[in-house]
């Protein structure tokens, strides 16, 4: 209780000690030898924004690694173990000490391009909280529609999967689940398939963040233009987008890997911020602000 408690008063000081001016907002500059990335940040996923924020302006990335690197996947770093790391080093465990609650938002997704925390699984963490400093950047691959279809039913069958066994282990559903068991003793597969087809009532009873999975208009045409790794959707929290440099991404995916997916030569980076007016970032940038006029 102790530990978490003094998480929650850490990332509510970084969130007021980070505040921006109005019509401003605060630009990321990523720097590696294979080029330059710039960033910006959603005010909508508040905590992880200030965070990272917090962690540039103290220069913690500097000279850290992307540690873990797949091509038409993404590229990961913010390990702090990483920085006097030895050849062949085993990384992606280390952090700052503490974690960022989930900040789930539909208007965001992995396309190419999303900055998005890393965080340990499911199993050891069920909530999905972010680790303190460890973030990847979306390269992935472009889709079609018909895989994007097939996609999104394979996604929305495996968490309906998992809702259901959690619904079915509760103590208020061991009726139902004794009826489930004792029909798969029998194999009977054709009222299982209609008992899970008509479980979405069921599910929401019990958990009411449960809905359908699908893919918004948006999500399919980003990931048929620019490509992603849509199947990270909803799982991970995406708190920011490249906004220059993608081809940096590319440069980087493409090097020669060795044992857990770390570059052989090592890829450093150094981490700057800048506040500046939202017009000079879309005049500088090209990137334009959702509630810009």
């Amino acid at each position: 209780m102790i530990r978490f408690f003094t998480s929650v008063l850490i990332i509510s000081f970084i969130i007021t000690s980070c505040a921006q001016k109005k019509g401003h907002d605060y630009v990321v500059t990523i720097k590696t030898d294979y080029g330059n990335m710039v960033a910006i940040l959603y005010d909508e996923t508040p905590k992880h924004k200030a965070n990272f924020i917090k962690l540039a302006k103290e220069k913690y990335y500097d000279s850290l690694l992307f540690h873990r690197v797949i091509e038409d996947f993404m590229i990961q770093g913010g390990d702090p173990n990483s920085k006097k790391a030895q050849p062949g080093q085993s990384l992606g465990n280390g952090g700052p000490g503490y974690t960022v609650e989930a900040e789930f938002n539909p208007k965001f997704f992995h396309e190419k391009g999303a900055f998005s925390a890393a965080r340990l699984g499911d199993q050891a963490n069920p909530a999905k909280a972010s680790s303190g400093s460890q973030f990847y950047i979306v390269q992935g691959k472009k889709y079609t529609e018909e895989e994007l279809t097939q996609l999104e039913q394979n996604i929305q069958y495996g968490r309906k999967n998992q809702y259901l066994r959690d619904v079915l282990g509760l103590p208020e559903c061991a009726d139902i689940r004794e009826t489930v068991m004792e029909k798969q003793r029998e194999g009977n597969s054709q009222w299982l398939q209609s008992f899970f087809e008509q479980s979405d009532t069921l599910i929401q009873q019990f958990k009411k963040e449960y809905k359908p999975f699908s893919f918004s208009v948006e999500q399919k045409a980003r990931y048929m233009e620019v490509g992603g790794a849509p199947h990270l959707d909803g799982d991970y929290t995406v708190f920011g987008k490249v906004i220059k440099g993608l081809e940096v991404i590319d440069k980087i995916a493409a090097i020669q890997k060795g044992p857990g997916d770390r570059p052989v030569v090592d890829v450093r980076m150094f981490i700057s911020v800048e506040e500046m007016s939202k017009s000079k970032i879309e005049k500088s940038y090209g990137y334009k602000y959702p509630d810009s006029k």
